[in-house]
Formats: C-alpha cells, sequence, structure tokens
C-alpha cells in the first residue's frame, strides 16, 4: 500500500479522479451547472495533460456534444431520433470501454479480497461515467428526486427500501447459487471504491438504465394501467441482459437488483435509485465474497 501510494503517478491519477468525482457531486443541483462545467473540463483537460486521454477520446466528447445538440425540443422528430440513436450507440461504446483514446487508470490489480473470493481490480473510469455526465446535463425528463413536498426524504426512503429488498434478493440468491460466502472486511482502499461506485458508477448506470430508458417507457405506456410495471420490468430485464458476461447466474441477479432499482426509481427518482444500486453494492463489498467466488 504505502508503494502505490508513494507512486507519483498514481496520486496525479487519483487527484484527476478526485476532480470527476466532484463534478459529478454538483450533478444533483440544477443550480451548479457552471461549476459542474467547469470542474468536469478541469478534470478533462488534466487527464489529457497526463496522457490519461489521448486525441481519439475528442471523437468520443464530439458526438456526445452532436447528440445534445440533436436533442434539444427544437429540432426536427427526425433529428432529435437521430440524437438518441447517436448517443445510445456511444454511451454503450464508452460503458463497454470500446472507444479509443482512453487510458482508464488502474488503482489495483488482481487483488484477492478474502479467502476463495476471485482476484479484482479497480479502475477509475473516465469513459463510461460521461454518459451519466450527457444524461444529467442534457435530458431534461429525468426525475432526480421523488414527488411531494420532501423530495429528499422520499428519495432517501424509496432508496434505502430498494437497497434492502436488492440486497435480500441479490445476495440471498448468491449464496444459494454458490456465488458468495459470508465474508466481513474493510480493505484500505474501501472509501476509493465507494466515493467511485456511488458518484460514478453507480450514478452512470441508474441514469442510463432508470432515468433514461425506464423514463422513456414510462412516459410512453402511461396511458395503460401496465405501463409503469412493464418499464420497470423491461428496464431491469435490459439491465440483466448487459451483466450477461459475468455468466448467467450474474445476470438473474443484477434482473432482481433491477426491479428494487427500478420500483425506487419510481417512487423517489434517479437519488433513490443510486441510492439502492450503491446500498446494495456496499453490502455486497463489505459483508460478502467480492466480487465473487473462485
Amino acid at each position: 500500500m504505502n508503494a502505490l501510494l508513494a507512486d507519483t503517478g498514481t496520486l496525479w491519477s487519483v487527484s484527476i479522479w478526485g476532480l470527476l468525482c466532484a463534478a459529478a457531486a454538483t450533478l444533483w443541483w440544477r443550480k451548479a451547472r457552471i461549476a459542474t462545467l467547469a470542474l468536469l473540463g478541469l478534470a478533462l483537460a488534466a487527464a489529457f495533460v497526463r496522457g490519461l486521454l489521448a486525441p481519439p477520446a475528442l471523437a468520443a466528447l464530439a458526438l456526445l456534444a452532436l447528440a445534445a445538440w440533436l436533442v434539444r425540443p427544437a429540432r426536427p422528430r427526425a433529428a432529435r431520433i437521430g440524437g438518441h440513436v447517436v448517443f445510445v450507440l456511444t454511451a454503450f461504446a464508452l460503458g463497454l470501454h470500446l472507444l479509443p483514446g482512453f487510458d482508464n487508470p488502474r488503482l489495483l490489480a488482481d487483488l484477492t479480497l478474502s479467502a476463495g473470493s476471485a482476484p479484482m481490480s479497480l479502475y477509475f473510469n473516465f469513459d463510461k461515467p460521461l454518459a451519466g455526465f450527457w444524461l444529467l446535463l442534457c435530458w431534461p425528463l429525468l426525475r432526480l428526486y421523488g414527488p411531494g413536498e420532501r423530495p429528499l426524504a422520499a428519495s432517501l426512503g424509496a432508496g434505502l427500501a430498494g437497497a434492502a429488498a436488492a440486497a435480500a434478493l441479490c445476495l440471498g440468491l448468491g449464496v444459494a447459487l454458490g456465488l458468495l460466502a459470508w465474508a466481513p472486511k474493510w480493505p484500505w482502499f474501501g472509501a476509493l471504491w465507494a466515493l467511485n461506485n456511488l458518484l460514478l458508477v453507480a450514478l452512470t448506470e441508474e441514469a442510463m438504465f432508470r432515468g433514461y430508458l425506464q423514463e422513456s417507457l414510462q412516459r410512453r405506456w402511461q396511458s395503460q394501467r401496465w405501463g409503469a410495471h412493464a418499464a420497470i420490468a423491461v428496464t431491469a430485464l435490459a439491465f440483466g441482459l448487459v451483466h450477461l458476461g459475468g455468466g448467467w447466474r450474474f445476470a438473474l441477479a443484477a434482473t432482481l437488483a433491477g426491479l428494487a432499482y427500478g420500483w425506487a426509481y419510481r417512487k423517489g427518482g434517479l437519488a433513490a435509485a443510486v441510492l439502492a444500486h450503491f446500498g446494495l453494492n456496499l453490502v455486497h463489498f463489505t459483508l460478502f465474497t467480492y466480487p465473487w467466488l473462485a
């Protein structure tokens, strides 16, 4: 650990990642858009200087800018549809790390956290979070908080309930299927992991699946009695399918988690969905085998 912390390159990478986290934190206040853009711009500029981003990454930024310009309400319908196509394709390519120009720093590699667990690595990704920034900055239909006079309270309640339901379903299934075992721990990098997971991972995935896909389906089917439930189910299935790379058991657990996140989003907005997602991940990380049994 000491050798890692003493490495100048690692310290620079963590510092630049910290700017990205700060930008993500300001996304929750609509009036802080200037601060968000300033912090995001500073983080990207520093990443270019340090070589974490290369010139080809400008193509991804240009595609996101094009999508933002095309989806504006004043554009013709065909242009708006084209903008959504550009965004979705770019977002998934960023999420799968398929676009060139991104050298995401790796803080840890092949670390075994507990007896019998598969090795894990910790990356500070600069490509995937860009989709989350795009959605919170450019997609006005996304609901940040829950309804009522106390929207934050509604979001907290729905988020905690969603996290508890997701943990019971997914971690219970993981133990039953032999994927997980009881393994309480708190490694030295736990705080870094938690910040990264909350502000960049959970935020990006929930903005994409619940704030973008589920919200769009729910609005399309709002005249149907089954519309809200179908939107949650379809989005949860899509969420499970993108996790098929970890095997069918992992995809099944992700689908169940998606149902809990979807319910949380419906009741408490994006804040609740992110809290539910992060809550499950935190319980998994601290109390059970992480990422899974070897």
